[in-house]
């Protein structure tokens, strides 16, 4: 790997970029860096012209001019020799997101980016394109590392590690916080304490959580059942466990377990929200306009503190440290996704699953994980087939898998239902979905 690095960082004009920007900022004694390569297409030129200057005064508030900057509509030369590839991209753009939420819920199922029937049509319109990066990296770039924050990160990792020879490791801050949720229960510093988690995207549960020679992990739950949870991301409202749930589980959920563990009060929640203030892409939405505006101030150079109110909160602890780890072999404990080759028993090895690994130079060494109970179990691979079936629609445009996949889902209603809903999706897509013409 190169000593001056080139980083590329696909989908650039995302307002997530600056927290990224300021992590490599925060490891410059840990990466040399020597060129940065922001990417977008064409209907995102505007925002990633403001985030390059926005870039630029960061890196000259911290002393590191030399750093060259290179903002670009056209991936090759973006591509060309990097050394680490930061996929961050939204193939339809937040419209998409709320076309999704908004079908969803016409149906009467839960609207969401990354789970249910938003979550298949995401993976969709998502999969082709990050295949296509792939093949230009395995063109441009054999030996990079992808870093993939592109939702949903666990079925476009699949896709990925199944469908081309990249290098390919799945990002999450979802773990990331639950792991600063944990530290702030504990009162604990985070290197001071070992969190394991093991699970699918999106739909994780932490299994220990070691600290001074002991499992504390009832610690944490007695605590989250007292009132104080801060595992929460910032895109979810606040919400309470049921209490024999979380009580008798010997593990913690991931916020997003909600959906499926509550799914009746998310959706009445939920479509309280589409007829207040908007589904959650379109309060997105808004709020991007509202930071682009904060991005544009000439004085600006560093990360303002209204982007904590997206839910990529801590994206950059995740990424960047990543980038580090695998650059330094550092051997850190992350959590990512990546083959499971055994980590979780009961799940096919070549399948995608989000779990507790340590990272070296070689990439992702997960770590063996205790067998979950089997109710749990079941859950988890009942879901893995979904993703891998929509992983398979997605590269094929096969209706029928499509189907099969979504009839799987517990968040999907079936029947004449679905076949309705499935039609009016892949017809709102066809632009990002002509696999399925």
């Amino acid at each position: 790997m190169n000593q001056n690095l080139k980083i590329t960082i696909i989908g650039a004009g995302s307002s997530y970029t600056p927290e990224l920007i300021e992590g490599l900022i925060k490891r410059n004694h840990e990466l040399p860096i020597g060129e940065l390569w922001l990417v977008d297409i064409k209907d995102g030129a505007e925002k990633v012209r403001i985030i390059g200057e926005l870039t630029r005064r960061m890196l000259a508030k911290n002393g590191m001019s030399h750093i060259s900057v290179h903002v670009s509509l056209d991936r090759k030369p973006a591509l060309k020799d990097a050394d680490f590839v930061c996929s961050q991209f939204r193939a339809g753009c937040l419209e998409g997101r709320i076309r999704d939420e908004r079908i969803a819920l016409k149906y009467g199922m839960i609207g969401q980016e990354t789970n249910g029937l938003g979550g298949f049509a995401n993976a969709c319109r998502t999969i082709p394109i990050a295949l296509e990066i792939c093949r230009e990296m395995e063109e441009l770039c054999p030996d990079a590392w992808l870093l993939n924050f592109t939702n949903p990160s666990g079925m476009v990792t699949e896709a990925i590690l199944k469908h081309t020879k990249v290098k390919a490791v799945g990002l999450c801050n979802v773990p990331v916080i639950m792991q600063k949720g944990i530290a702030e229960i504990l009162g604990a510093d985070e290197q001071d304490f070992v969190l394991q988690v093991a699970g699918l995207n999106h739909f994780i549960w932490a299994r220990q959580v070691l600290h001074n020679g002991q499992d504390k992990l009832q610690n944490v739950v007695d605590a989250m059942l007292s009132g104080n949870d801060p595992l929460v991301p910032q895109n979810i409202p606040k919400f309470e466990w049921p209490s024999e749930l979380l009580r008798n589980m010997g593990m913690i959920p991931c916020a997003y377990l909600r959906y499926y563990y509550t799914s009746e009060d998310i959706m009445e929640q939920e479509q309280q929200e589409a007829s207040g203030e908007g589904t959650r892409g379109e309060v997105v939405k808004a709020m991007e306009r509202r930071l682009f505006d904060i991005y544009q101030n000439p004085e600006l150079s560093e990360k303002p503190k209204e982007l904590e109110k997206r839910g990529g909160q801590y994206y950059s602890e995740a990424a960047c440290e990543l980038m580090s780890s695998i650059y330094n072999d550092k051997r850190s404990i992350m959590h990512v996704n990546t083959r499971n080759n055994g980590t979780i028993q009961g799940l096919p090895d070549d399948c995608t699953v989000e779990v507790s690994s340590m990272i070296t130079k070689s990439g992702p060494v997960p770590l063996s994980v205790a067998p979950f109970p089997s109710d749990t179990l079941r859950l988890i691979q009942v879901l893995k087939e979904f993703e891998s079936l929509t992983v398979e629609a997605a590269v094929t445009g096969n209706r029928n898998v499509a189907h099969r996949a979504l009839i799987l889902n517990p968040l999907v209603t079936t029947g004449s239902i679905l076949e309705k809903a499935l039609e009016e999706t892949i017809q709102a897509n066809l632009d990002y979905m002509p696999q399925f013409r």
